[in-house]
């Protein structure tokens, strides 16, 4: 191998008066720019900023628990007390506890709005949560999460010390797998907003967001070396497996419906524009 990225844990920023927790800020971050795409996406089909903030915020917190529990529960030899069990401000947050809490969550609110804007929503979230994801595994490579095998892959990174979540020896060349699903989620927020900016059917960004992040998350776990497994998958992995085909249904069958539901409202809008409006004397007016 000619060369590896040279790694460094890097668990706390120093700023000479205070310390702050890198895997902290980077998740906060995430969460600030996540819910305030999907506000900005919501106030294009009607929706107040102020109600996508809040059903996020909700979102947020139960998905912290979610992913929190997960963590702990397949990660249980390295609770020592208590206190590593709410520790997240170290790291140890597992998405798949957390997808599936936030779902069923917002599930209800979802239900409230028209079929159309639920969907078109969802890819403002889709979008929101890519960026925020991305966020969330620079705070893993900070504190040493996520490490996988040996490897002379060019992408390998070279562990020169600092302290970790996981075991792994100085000098070691791994696969370090929130590297690669930082990088992957740079490039699918890339073209996710290159799709918004087409103006796709709703439903197109959710769509290829669980397409895209089931195969890669399915693909990046296989290279992980700590994780506990259930008949040979991780707990994310059982989600992609879920996830996936959700993403083809999606795309191949919901699509199809909320096309026409928005070509529907094209004609609804053009009809509303074309009827004659009452005149001052109680009947039509006539065109001019």
């Amino acid at each position: 191998m000619l060369a590896a990225i040279p790694y460094t844990t890097f668990p706390e920023i120093d700023l000479g008066f205070v310390q702050i927790r890198t895997f902290g800020l980077m998740v906060a971050l995430g969460v600030f720019l996540g819910a305030w795409i999907a506000a900005r996406m919501g106030e294009r089909w009607g929706i107040p900023a102020d109600d996508t903030i809040s059903l996020a915020t909700r979102l947020v917190i139960v998905g912290v628990i979610g992913s929190r529990l997960t963590w702990v529960a397949t990660h249980w030899d390295q609770i020592d007390s208590p206190v590593d069990v709410i520790a997240v401000w170290e790291g140890g947050l597992q998405f798949s506890g957390g997808f599936i809490a936030a779902v069923l969550i917002g599930m209800p609110t979802f239900r409230k709005w028209s079929r159309l804007t639920r969907w078109r929503m969802l890819d403002g979230m889709a979008l929101g949560l890519t960026v925020g994801l991305a966020f969330g595994r620079v705070g893993c490579y900070s504190v040493g999460e996520h490490l996988g095998s040996s490897t002379s892959f060019f992408l390998g990174t070279r562990f020169d010390g600092g302290s970790t979540r996981e075991p792994i020896q100085v000098g070691d060349v791994i696969h370090h797998t929130a590297l690669y699903e930082g990088l992957h989620l740079l490039v699918l927020a890339l073209l996710l907003f290159l799709l918004l900016r087409a103006k796709p059917v709703a439903g197109s960004l959710i769509g290829w967001f669980c397409v895209w992040y089931g195969v890669a998350r399915f693909g990046t776990d296989l290279l992980r070396v700590n994780d506990d497994t259930v008949l040979g998958l991780t707990g994310a992995q059982w989600m992609c497996v879920a996830l996936v085909p959700a993403g083809l249904w999606i795309l191949f069958k919901v699509r199809r419906t909320l096309a026409r539901s928005d070509v529907d409202d094209v004609v609804d809008v053009e009809d509303e524009s074309a009827t004659p409006e009452p005149s001052s004397y109680g009947g039509t007016a006539s065109p001019s």
